[in-house]
């Protein structure tokens, strides 16, 4: 498989959503906590990125295998299976050395470490896999948004910040005597959590834009995700009111002193975001305009990750 085809299958330009939070918790690790550990993050980072590689290859070939109607709709570009005339023996192929990347490096990971990122990593596989695999697919239910937002946006910074830190800064689980002892700092995890909401709800409306411009593909292939139960119009109100949700988290998390005061930068972000969003709403369509979903992701997260690096630079002054 050519390095062009396997980018395709694997959706190279989606990982974003999964580094930028990898950077995020890092960074927040750094700002709140002051720790960094070099191993864990080079450990983190090849899970990760390899498993988030695995889980979309997964998804494209479920759809190929399972899709009713295989022409229309753009099918035969966005389907880089059938676009570039992959076998499947050589899709299975990548997905397996994929799964075997993530799993050996997570697996050092937890041993590095401790029992929790076993758990959090162990829950983050399942639904991952769940997402694209099994008789109903996260991915083909209204519920794609929701799990895709909680475990990249929370889960993957929340690990991300942990693999750095003292484990009873955060959170801990313990087994003595066959008994498992979870303590959790929940002053800390909540607002890890208030931390993580911009990046929640920027994933979830790429899952959403997504979602919104395959509505007539969906419905002809019975996948039933939440702009089939809400209709395009309320779902294309429901992604704008998301932004409007992150910037508030901003503002909050400023007032109450957890941001910096450079995070203000996020505010130039406004503009170009709120003209995405109207490009979108007034034609949703995979080929035109989906990526101003992407485009606003990166735009509100990375303008967050400068801030926090800057401050990080700063403090170390």
């Amino acid at each position: 498989m050519g390095v062009k085809p396997f980018f395709r299958l694997v959706e190279i330009q989606t990982k974003v959503a999964s580094m930028v939070p990898f950077l995020m918790g890092t960074l927040y690790a750094l700002f709140r906590f002051e720790q960094f550990n070099t191993y864990h993050f080079v450990l983190m980072l090849a899970s990760l990125l390899s498993f988030d590689m695995a889980t979309t290859a997964i998804n494209n070939y479920y759809d190929y295998k399972k899709a009713i109607k295989k022409n229309g709709f753009g099918y035969e570009f966005h389907n880089p299976i059938v676009h570039h005339k992959l076998k499947e023996a050589a899709v299975i192929t990548v997905i397996a050395i994929l799964l075997l990347i993530a799993v050996s490096a997570g697996i050092m990971l937890f041993l590095d470490t401790g029992l929790l990122i076993l758990l959090l990593g162990g829950l983050s596989f399942a639904v991952g896999i769940l997402y694209s695999f099994g008789p109903i697919p996260i991915s083909r239910m209204p519920l794609g948004e929701l799990f895709s937002g909680l475990f990249m946006g929370f889960v993957i910074i929340f690990i991300s910040a942990w693999v750095h830190v003292d484990g009873n800064q955060l959170a801990s689980l313990t087994l003595e005597g066959g008994m498992a002892s979870l303590q959790v700092n929940l002053p800390e995890v909540i607002v890890l959590f208030m931390f993580s909401i911009p990046a929640i709800l920027g994933i979830a409306n790429i899952m959403l834009a997504n979602n919104i411009c395959d509505v007539e593909e969906d419905i002809e292939n019975k996948r039933y995700t939440l702009p089939v139960y809400i209709g395009r119009p309320n779902a294309l109100v429901l992604f704008r009111m998301l932004y409007f949700l992150a910037y508030v988290d901003v503002v909050v998390l400023l007032f109450i002193g957890i941001n910096p005061i450079i995070v203000l930068l996020i505010l130039l972000t406004v503009i170009p975001i709120h003209r995405n969003i109207k490009r979108f709403m007034a034609n949703p369509s995979k080929k035109a305009t989906f990526i101003t979903a992407v485009q606003n992701f990166l735009m509100m997260n990375i303008a967050r990750i400068m801030a926090l690096g800057i401050a990080v630079l700063w403090m170390s002054i």
